[in-house]
């Protein structure tokens, strides 16, 4: 029993220092796990979709689909940003904003250098 409290505590000791490495020394996390993709160069504009399915049957309801990347910074000492797809649809006539889509989060990948 007292072996087992023993490889527990290591265990946790192990993950909070390596926790505290990645968030304090710079460059650390980025060595071991790669740096993240670029963002897009076009995050935060909205693009009419009109060549997917979705924004077709839309622009036979008589509304445009709109589609952006939205970056969402991350609050607090351990907070990441977030990249967010967002979607919603526009009359045609009236460009009144008619429905939105919920939040979609995009994964970014990890490449390694």
């Amino acid at each position: 029993m007292f072996y087992v409290f023993l490889a527990l505590v290591a265990v946790a000791s192990i993950f909070i220092y390596v926790l505290f490495i990645f968030e304090l020394v710079p460059g650390a996390a980025e060595e071991r796990l790669g740096v993240l993709e670029p963002l897009p160069e076009d995050v935060g504009r909205w693009h009419v979709d009109s060549t997917s399915l979705e924004g077709k049957l839309a622009l036979e309801q008589g509304r445009h689909r709109e589609e952006r990347v939205f970056f969402e910074e991350g609050q607090g000492p351990f907070a990441r940003g977030r990249l967010v797809r967002q979607v919603r649809y526009r009359n045609v006539l009236s460009a009144e904003i008619e429905e939105v889509e919920p939040d979609q989060t995009v994964k970014r990948r990890r490449i390694r250098t």
